[in-house]
């Protein structure tokens, strides 16, 4: 029998209760800790939550890093980097960007395509960009932005599908940085990111959970 109680279904929460505390660039937000495992843990931002003065903050930080690339369109992947490219966009004076969608619309039957993975989805993704917005990235500067990079599969593809449409990746917009995982998954092209904040990823410890030493770098 399934016990459909209020108290199981607390305890099978992936929300521990705990949180972690982070300074984006001036700004501190807590994050709720999230177990992926019953050893292991993320701290999660959904920046959708956050409010728009939140969005505009981050955007406008994001902005200073970058506009010395000179950027010439910014591409964010659904969800979570709709916002981003939003912000930055107009924090730049930027008028059109270029969203990577991950769910199929009737639209994208001709789309390019990308397979991902990412450590808060369960299997692979595909990354689908609009045939019709690649003249958009062909032969520009293009950033691409995300709210946070962890393991680094959804950004080494976005990455990945602009070159495919001949766009030049000179930078990547990232508002947080998770352990260092992705550092290995998209190689030499770990140099291009920018971002404004670090967070750790957590195992417990004493029955609180605690940040992993080799991931908890400024």
């Amino acid at each position: 029998m399934t016990d459909d109680s209020p108290a199981a279904t607390a305890s099978s929460s992936p929300i521990t209760g705990e949180r972690w505390s982070v300074d984006v660039a001036g700004r501190t937000v807590e994050l709720p800790i999230v177990s992926i495992t019953d050893s292991f843990a993320i701290s999660l931002m959904m920046v959708i939550d956050l409010g728009v003065r939140f969005g505009e903050h981050v955007g406008q930080a994001l902005a200073a890093k970058l506009a010395p690339l000179e950027p010439e369109v910014i591409v964010g992947a659904a969800t979570l980097g709709i916002p981003v490219a939003i912000e930055v966009s107009r924090a730049l004076g930027l008028d059109d960007y270029v969203v990577l969608q991950k769910s199929p619309k009737i639209h994208l039957g001709d789309a390019l395509v990308q397979t991902i993975s990412s450590i808060t989805s369960k299997g692979e993704q595909k990354l689908l960009l609009d045939r019709r917005s690649a003249p958009l990235l062909s032969g520009k500067r293009v950033v691409v932005v995300d709210d946070v990079v962890a393991s680094g599969s959804s950004l080494k593809g976005s990455i990945e599908l602009v070159r495919k449409a001949g766009g030049i990746v000179v930078g990547v917009g990232v508002i947080l940085t998770e352990a260092r995982d992705w550092e290995a998954t998209l190689q030499d092209d770990a140099a291009l990111i920018h971002s404004l904040a670090h967070i750790p990823q957590f195992t417990k410890i004493d029955g609180r959970w605690q940040p992993i030493p080799t991931t908890f770098l400024p």
